[in-house]
Parts: structure tokens; sequence; C-alpha cells
């Protein structure tokens, strides 16, 4: 096993506990059928102004997580073809 692996394995446990983290600390949809007919909270002060909330940022930054974690082990798979 060489020092590469070993980096790209440390850093994919890493993203992956803290996308594990994140996603246990976002709250789930709970509207269900009526939130569909109706077309949920989007008439709220919360509903405007959801972006601006900290269930936002914590979605915005799972999404930016996933997206780092997908591409490092892409790159990873690719390196490793190569470095043996």
């Amino acid at each position: 096993m060489s020092a590469l692996q070993i980096v790209f394995g440390v850093f994919l446990i890493l993203l992956a506990i803290a996308i594990i983290v994140l996603v246990m600390m976002q709250e789930g949809n709970q509207q269900g059928l009526s939130g569909a007919i109706s077309g949920g909270s989007s008439e709220s002060f919360f509903g405007k102004n959801k972006s601006r909330t900290n269930e936002a940022k914590v979605s915005f930054i799972t999404k930016i997580l996933a997206g780092v974690f997908f591409v490092l082990a892409l790159v990873a798979s690719i390196v490793m073809l190569f470095v043996k």
C-alpha cells in the first residue's frame, strides 16, 4: 500500500464521516402528500427566506461535501490505475 493510497483513503473517510454527521443534523421533510397538493410553505415568511436559515446552510454544505467526495473518489480511482 503506497502513501498516496493512504492519503486518499484518510481524506475519503474524513469526508464520509462529515457527510454522515451533516445528514444526521438535517430535519426531515414531513409535508407528505398535503404539501405536494397545497404547494408547501412557499407562501409563509420562512418559505420565502428559506435560503437564509441554518438548515439551508447545512444542506448546502452537505451538497458541496458530497460533490467533493465524488470527485476525490473518482480522482483516487484514476490515479491508482497509473500508480501501480
